[in-house]
């Protein structure tokens, strides 16, 4: 009766479920030293790594750097990206236990009654259930290594947020700078354009202007009003964005300090050809590499999954009256088993996996054929443009320089009296709209610039000839 009234409790703690799981099972040996990481302060040097803070001394601009170590910190898209990583370094610990044994146990009490007593008995149940399968085909283990690749390409994820914050920061601040400069060029225009209205306003009143060319200029007064409230609008916007791209309230855009476009000076070297050797830096390279890995990985799985597996069941109960003695040999109830189970009709869903696997591999491949072809067209893109946008610059430079000694020229010319004023001060406002332009494509030089750094993942200059 008592080995009844055992079994019969075991089976109804096993049934009920109530037994706990213990938590802590041995960690595997790759990831022995992530676990000791984790038990430390954490060290944010790997992420100044991933931005290559080297790379940005070359703008000489401190104010610049400081901002980037603030979105580093501050950043909440980056927060995120980080916290992914972790999300699937779990999910590999996770799936690592299915190579390990697991092991529960439970206590709890039982009341019996043996037909013909009068006396009710009692006794205490302690059921513990260990089970393995034996993963002689290192079909758990391959599960394991697919889910990794996932972990390992979440921190490339990781890496391009970096390189892709960190550029953003720097070319919202240029623009900034930019955007500084072309709204007090815009306001010396309108300047100009209100002394070249009121002048003609007066010489149309003494019948030396037509009002046909008065309107004309008002016109052109107004058009650099509307251009001005344009330039304060977009500085505005942009300003908020760069507080969220650093942490910031956007309530604090007033407090964003910059230095000016003038004191910057842009003498970055371009190389005239990058190897393209260079993708293989990039974080979506890398992590199409990886996933071409993990597809074969699940391919292989899928095989072994025709394969047989082989489970091993251990089951032991100690039950007394009491607890002391609850741990007897007397009161022992041992048992062990193995089986082994094969697949013999699963109505195609195997063979259905399999191919499934195999096509998702064929996707994946073409994928990383398509991101190489992708980032060497990147990387050129960048190239090309920083080439000849500086070229282009240079041009503009000169350009800039002709129209300031033309108006240094026709300043002369005033003085001595041979043109009017108002000739000076249309002189003056082309000037103004030439320096505009230089400003703008000095900027677009720098931008360019962040664009090759994000092309060839942070390490643009690697390879300068």
């Amino acid at each position: 009766m008592k080995k009844i009234i055992t079994t019969t409790l075991l089976a109804s703690l096993i049934s009920l479920n109530i037994a706990p799981v213990f938590a802590d099972s041995p960690q595997p040996k790759q990831f022995k030293s992530m676990v000791s990481k984790n038990k430390k302060a954490p060290d944010e040097n790997y992420k100044f790594a991933y931005i290559n803070m080297n790379w940005w001394d070359n703008f000489n601009d401190d104010i610049l750097n400081s901002y980037i170590e603030k979105a580093v910190m501050n950043n909440y898209d980056l927060k995120m990206a980080t916290l992914n990583v972790d999300e699937y370094y779990q999910n590999v610990r996770a799936q690592f236990a299915s190579e390990l044994p697991s092991m529960t146990a439970g206590l709890g009490p039982a009341f019996y009654k043996a037909p013909g007593m009068t006396k009710t008995t009692s006794s205490i149940g302690l059921p513990m259930i260990v089970q393995y399968e034996a993963d002689i085909f290192l079909k758990n283990h391959d599960k394991t290594k697919s889910v990794k690749k996932l972990y390992e390409g979440s921190k490339t994820d990781e890496r391009a947020a970096y390189i892709a914050i960190a550029s953003a920061v720097g070319t919202a601040y240029f623009n900034i700078v930019k955007l500084d400069k072309m709204i007090s060029l815009q306001e010396n225009i309108v300047n100009a354009r209100q002394d070249i209205y009121n002048l003609m306003l007066s010489r149309n009143k003494e019948g030396l202007t037509s009002t046909a060319d008065t309107i004309k200029a008002n016109k052109a007064l107004v058009q650099g009003q509307t251009d001005l409230i344009e330039l304060k609008k977009q500085k505005e916007q942009l300003l908020h964005q760069f507080c969220v791209l650093i942490g910031e309230n956007p309530e604090n855009a007033n407090t964003i300090t910059r230095n000016s476009l003038d004191s910057m000076n842009y003498q970055l070297a371009i190389p005239n050809e990058i190897p393209s050797e260079i993708i293989t830096h990039r974080p979506d390279y890398l992590k199409a590499e990886l996933m071409v890995e993990k597809a074969g990985i699940d391919v292989r799985v899928a095989k072994k999954e025709f394969l047989p597996s082989i489970n091993i069941l251990g089951g032991g109960l100690f039950s007394a009256g009491d607890f002391g003695s609850l741990f007897t040999t007397k009161n022992m109830l041992l048992g062990v088993a193995g089986g082994i189970m094969a697949p013999l009709f699963q109505g195609g869903s195997l063979k259905a996996n399999l191919r499934l696997k195999k096509a998702t591999y064929e996707r994946v491949l073409q994928n990383y054929y398509k991101t190489n072809l992708t980032a060497i067209q990147e990387v050129n893109d960048a190239l090309v443009a920083s080439r000849l946008d500086k070229e282009k610059m240079t041009q503009t430079e000169k350009q800039y320089n002709l129209e300031k000694d033309d108006y240094k020229y026709n300043e002369l010319k005033y003085n001595q009296g041979t043109i009017s004023k108002l000739d000076l001060i249309q002189y003056q406002e082309n000037l103004l709209t030439i320096e505009k332009l230089v400003a703008q494509q000095k900027v677009e030089c720098m931008a360019d610039a962040i664009s090759l750094y994000k092309a060839t993942g942070s390490k643009p200059y690697d390879y300068v000839n």
